[in-house]
């Protein structure tokens, strides 16, 4: 049974007073979420999973975790101590305009009534001035503290606060919430300005807020302050938010490289693009065109996901996309689909909405489980071992962050100008736009994605209208995997585009990536699109190494990967899939709710005994949508396969190593010691490694144990340091001890032991014949170490 399911889009739309009278704005204006209907399953369900799960839980963790309580003990309702996270309120105020979606979805006077409980909790902790921040009110109210540390996230929790204000207020006409963060906003705008301070926030968002509520209330000092903060960055004055991390290095008019943390980055060209958008600044706007081509060319996951250094949580050099290190955080794929979307309103531009689509359908998508209640903070495009979704995080930005993205997604698929209507996404359901000279109905109806063919009922409001239908045609349906050469297609198959008006095939009138359709509409009248949607091997550009000899599969907007429960023996990791090797896609209804799979078959590669790698066998190969693993245990998985043997990581060969019992003093993964798989530096997160964190400064071992007695005199190491990301460094000194009865002997070795990084340490000593040696390792004073692989002969 289909559920209607009307959706909330709050992204940049919001209702401003009748008083207020229209100011510049977008060129573009996105379709209400009043005026939204979804009928299918995919997001639909997504939808309804979100509001009758993901929300309640999300509550009932701010609950558990002390992050309500902190606003009734700052409000003096309670004692207590302050619990958790500074920034720990934005998680309260994400997961409330969440509930303000939900609510304006589909009313629920329970809900409403708790949240009403929450919001009376909130104002409670407010101060008189209208400063509020409960970290700096518990255990009492410290006036001396309050921003005196930018990076201690005041002003991003204020946003949060904004954001959720104006989504409750639109969703249930209650002011007291919304009064709160007119309170607070003008606290900050006299804290803030070309006379006051001018520090900016270590972690940008308040900017985006402060254009909502101006939007909200007709209030233009929220919008001047909004641009204030962000013209005053790079403008150092003294302060330190670490430069590039919180891209405070340089003017925003005069950046074009994007850095630091991916979040944070994201945020901040969403507000430049409403600043740009409002005050019309092209100094604006050719910045974040610069910005957008430095990330979409450079540094953009095949998945849409952004931010590759788990470090920093952020962005890595120019073509650096590591598969089982890559970080990409959930909260920054929402972030990119925030600026994509404004980028989009601001051009009428296609590519922007690409990107969009890529986000939403696989590096957002998966940071979500099926059922709702689990998350993933990190989204690799390959784990050796494989990983589960958490309930909850001691930072949990990224659940409480997909609760108010969820219902905000069907908002993307309309927009308006003066020329007319645009269709961005495909999902079935109805819209209704009005755009103030005409008002018109636009129902779908489509199996996207998993099925190309969409059709369109137009249905004017009164008589006949005049205006253009301007319809998406997908960059993956036009040969273009990315706007940019980052990503190519090895296959692009002659299947055409075919649009029909009323059953007769119309001419391709493709401008800035649509199909547009200018004439005189009739109710009734219909518009048939058919994407074809082959299976398309996606290559890298050459200067991704970690992507080299490796291919990705995509069928429409699906990114698939392959995944350990589908094949043979758990291992995808050793795969060769051929470039001629023959692909079926099969739709399977029984499969996490009905998805589409690949089928097809592969080679399995072995390491020989003299370091080659030769294929041993051919296997039914089947890979699965990315958005879609974890769900059914613990495996490898990568969306990156090989292509050529050399590309694949092998099984290892039966090596005197490789066979032997491992033990160790302490610490796992001890089969990553003997996997043989080669490092590319002591800091190469891409291959597994073994280490002893968090224990530091103490003597530890690997032990190998032998089959039978074995004759050997030579032994090898590549260690594991990674300076600048973790605790692991190089060993203070190693040894090794050989066993002889029920004793351990040192042998009589003729090379140095080795300490050097990024390369193989060997040493050789007089022969010993054997049943164990042990690796005795003394880590450094205040460090840990690790090993990347061992041998013996």
């Amino acid at each position: 049974m289909k559920h209607l399911v009307t959706v909330l889009f709050l992204c940049l739309l919001v209702q401003t007073s009748s008083a207020q009278e229209k100011k510049k704005d977008y060129p573009i204006t996105p379709v209400s979420f009043t005026a939204v209907q979804v009928t299918d399953e995919f997001w639909g369900g997504r939808i309804r999973t979100n509001r009758e799960v993901t929300i309640p839980y999300a509550f009932q963790k701010c609950e558990e975790t002390g992050r309500i309580r902190n606003f009734e003990v700052a409000g003096g309702l309670q004692k207590g101590k302050f619990e958790g996270l500074f920034f720990n309120d934005s998680d309260v105020y994400k997961v409330i305009e969440g509930a303000a979606y939900a609510l304006k979805q589909q009313p629920n006077e329970k809900l409403e009534a708790y949240v009403d409980g929450v919001v009376e909790k909130i104002a409670s902790a407010q101060w008189p001035d209208g400063y509020i921040d409960t970290f700096f009110s518990i255990p009492e109210r410290q006036p001396d503290k309050r921003f005196k540390d930018m990076s201690q996230h005041e002003d991003y929790c204020a946003g949060h606060l904004y954001e959720a204000a104006v989504a409750y207020y639109q969703a249930t006409g209650k002011r007291k919430l919304l009064d709160v963060a007119i309170r607070s906003a003008n606290h900050l705008c006299n804290m803030f300005g070309p006379n006051a301070r001018h520090d900016v926030p270590g972690h940008e968002e308040v900017e985006l807020a402060l254009v909502k509520l101006y939007r909200q209330t007709g209030e233009e000092k929220y919008l001047k302050t909004a641009k204030f903060l962000l013209d005053e960055r790079g403008h150092a004055n003294g302060r330190s938010l670490g430069g590039e991390y919180s891209q405070d290095h340089k003017p925003v008019v005069e950046q074009d490289t994007a850095v630091g943390h991916a979040v944070r980055a994201a945020y901040l060209y969403s507000g430049m693009a409403d600043i740009a958008a409002l005050t019309g600044d092209t100094a604006y706007r050719k910045a974040l065109d610069k910005l957008w081509k430095d990330v979409v060319g450079k540094k953009l996951y095949l998945t849409g996901g952004i931010g590759a250094r788990g470090g920093i949580e952020g962005f890595g050099d120019p073509y650096v996309l590591p598969n089982p290190a890559a970080y990409n955080e959930t909260c920054a794929a929402i972030a990119l689909a925030l600026w994509s979307h404004r980028m989009f309103l601001l051009t009428g531009d296609s590519q922007y909405v690409d990107v969009l689509e890529r986000v939403l359908y696989n590096g957002f998508l998966s940071g979500y489980s099926l059922k709702g209640d689990r998350f993933f903070y990190p989204n690799p495009l390959e784990d050796f071992r494989g990983r589960e979704r958490s309930p909850w995080f001691d930072c949990s930005c990224c659940p409480s962050n997909v609760a108010r993205f969820i219902p905000s997604i069907p908002g993307y698929a309309y927009a308006h100008d003066k020329k007319g209507v645009y269709i961005n996404l495909f999902m079935a359901g109805k819209a209704l736009i009005d755009s103030g000279e005409q008002t018109v109905e636009i129902e779908q109806e489509t199996r996207y994605p998993w099925e190309g063919n969409v059709k369109f009922t137009v249905n004017p409001a009164k008589g006949d209208k005049q205006f253009a239908l301007m319809v998406r045609i997908p960059g993956w349906a036009r040969g273009q995997v990315v706007p940019s050469d980052l990503y190519r297609y090895l296959n692009n198959p002659d299947q055409q585009i075919t649009l029909r008006l009323n059953g007769q095939s119309v001419p391709l009138d493709i401008q800035k990536g649509y199909a547009v359709l200018n004439r005189e509409w009739k109710k009734g009248d219909r518009v048939e699109l058919a994407l074809p949607m082959p299976v398309r091997r996606v290559a890298a550009h050459e200067a991704v190494q970690d992507d080299k000899g490796r291919v990705a599969l995509e069928r429409g907007p699906i990114v698939f990967c392959a995944e350990f429960a589908d094949n043979k023996n758990g291992q995808v990791l050793n795969l060769v899939l051929e470039d001629n090797t023959p692909l079926k896609a099969e739709f399977q209804p029984d499969l996490f709710n009905g998805v589409m799979t690949i089928k097809g078959q592969a080679e399995v590669v072995r390491r020989t005994l003299d370091g080659k790698i030769e294929p041993v066998e051919t296997t039914l190969f089947k890979a699965i949508p990315y958005y879609a693993w974890a769900h059914r245990g613990v495996g490898p998985m990568t969306v990156w396969l090989a292509r050529e043997p050399q590309a694949a990581k092998p099984l290892p060969a039966d090596t005197l190593a490789h066979t032997s019992k491992i033990t160790v003093s302490s610490g796992g993964t001890v089969d990553a010691l003997t996997d043989q798989l080669e490092p590319n530096s002591s800091n190469d997160h891409s291959t597994p490694y073994f280490h002893w964190w968090p224990k530091k400064g103490t003597s530890e071992w690997v032990q190998l144990e032998f089959k039978k007695s074995e004759t050997i005199s030579e032994a090898t190491l590549y260690w594991f340091d990674d300076t600048g990301i973790g605790e692991c460094r190089l060993p203070q000194s190693w040894r090794l001890t050989w066993k002889d009865g029920d004793q351990w002997k040192p042998v009589e070795n003729s090379v140095p032991y080795g300490t050097e990084k990024d390369r193989y340490n060997t040493t050789s000593f007089k022969p010993v014949t054997t049943s164990a040696i042990r690796f005795e390792i003394q880590l450094p004073k205040d460090f840990s170490a690790g090993i990347h692989e061992l041998s013996v002969k």
